[in-house]
């Protein structure tokens, strides 16, 4: 291998094993949502909507870890190198899942969740190791094949969660140990390092946290707005993640092999849109009022599911759900358009901090929703309450999306 500062031949078992851990670490974060109501029911003996008060917390501890500690594992990955970081962090996993796994309180669940968050934090080191080993016309692919891996392992988490939850709350945990003690073997064995010693740089604070998300927004003139609108969807389609389980287990009596499946339905669903009818829409009908159509159809969707009094019409709405996120791809372009080729990495950095800030905030908002209008003091009982106020969220996002398109930045650029 090379020790230049060009890409270093690692073979394709360094890329299968980077895939793989995403791969893992998305299934991670799938795997436990069928059997969260069920595992904090047994630990705490409350009923589902105490569960749900929980259990928005417990999602709250994930996404903060991981949030926080995202910038710090990355910056350390160029201190040490990629592989230690990978390796220690898949170990760390491993172990973490088989704690999970024999919790004997909510609190060790806490303290697992956490420590998941910041074991899970490694998207940033695969990137930045495929970036490593791969030519320069063969990133923006690898770059994909990551994003895939994630598509993919958050599919068949959710079904692995849901059929293993059927044997008890704990085994899709131990499930998910197995897996990651199995790629972390394979890791140790075919894993080199992608970053010679005379490529790192020393680790620094300043670069190694959270903080500047309102500073990269702030240096983004004229997509201020579109950020806002950005930051109220994603809010409101984080209702999916945040109560699912919890709203199909008290709206449908819905097992977790049923959890897990429907979860699985709408993954597919997420995979469709965003792989093949987004290219279709925005071809025929451009980002401005694709944009527009996927407010619409969220907001709608959203608020049917909310009422929805039997599963199948669940399965009925999927595809009014999720062809709503035809909206993600083409906000995300308008805002690419107002900003300087010079300032593209900036807003992809200051959009992952959005999201990751949803990620926190959303679960507590949505769980304390379903709580409210599900718990014996509930002003009437409607399960699909979060839903109904993600319908409410993405309406309201569509105020900023609109006062954004009128404006223009000077130049006549739009802005």
């Amino acid at each position: 291998m090379s020790a230049g500062g060009g890409a270093r031949p690692a073979g394709r078992h360094a890329a299968t094993f980077v895939h793989v851990t995403v791969l893992i670490n998305a299934i991670g974060i799938g795997i436990i949502l069928p059997v969260m109501p069920d595992l904090i029911q047994d630990l705490t003996d409350l009923d589902v909507s105490g569960a749900a008060f929980w259990g928005g917390f417990v999602t709250m501890a994930y996404a903060a870890m991981q949030f926080a500690l995202s910038p710090t594992v990355g910056n350390l990955s160029d201190r040490f190198g990629r592989r230690p970081i990978l390796i220690v962090s898949m170990a760390t996993l491993a172990i973490d899942y088989v704690v999970m796994a024999f919790a004997p309180s909510l609190w060790v669940l806490f303290i697992g969740r956490m420590i998941s968050g910041a074991a899970g934090a490694t998207m940033s080191t695969a990137n930045a190791f495929l970036a490593d080993i791969s030519p320069p016309d063969k990133r923006a692919q690898n770059f994909a094949m990551v994003g895939a891996s994630f598509g993919i392992g958050f599919i068949v988490g959710p079904l692995i969660g849901g059929f293993a939850g059927e044997f008890g709350p704990r085994v899709p945990f131990m499930v998910a140990a197995a897996v990651c003690g199995a790629n972390l073997l394979y890791g140790i064995l075919v894993l080199p390092e992608s970053l010679p010693a005379e490529r790192r740089r020393a680790f620094s604070w300043a670069r190694a946290n959270p903080v500047g998300v309102a500073r990269q927004i702030a240096r983004l003139p004229g997509v201020g707005l579109f950020m806002l609108a950005y930051f109220l969807f994603e809010f409101g389609h984080y209702a999916y993640a945040s109560v699912w389980a919890y709203y199909g287990q008290a709206a449908f009596g819905w097992s977790p092999a049923e959890v897990g499946v429907s979860l699985t339905a709408v993954g597919i669903g997420f995979v469709i849109v965003q792989g093949w009818l987004i290219r279709v829409v925005l071809a025929r009908l451009g980002q401005e009022m694709t944009a527009w159509i996927g407010f619409l159809l969220t907001a709608v969707g959203m608020a049917a599911l909310g009422f929805a009094t039997e599963g199948w019409m669940v399965y009925a709405l999927m595809p009014l759900t999720v062809s709503g996120l035809i909206c993600m791809p083409a906000l995300k372009g308008i805002m690419s358009g107002r900003v300087g080729e010079d300032a593209q990495g900036e807003l992809q950095g200051a959009l992952a901090g959005v999201l990751g800030i949803v990620m926190i905030l959303s679960p507590v908002v949505m769980t304390q929703v379903f709580v409210l209008f599900t718990g014996d003091h509930a002003p009437f009982r409607l399960p699909g309450a979060p839903f109904v106020l993600a319908a409410a969220i993405t309406a309201l996002a569509m105020v900023p999306f609109a006062v954004g398109l009128g404006r223009k930045e000077p130049g006549g650029k739009d802005g």
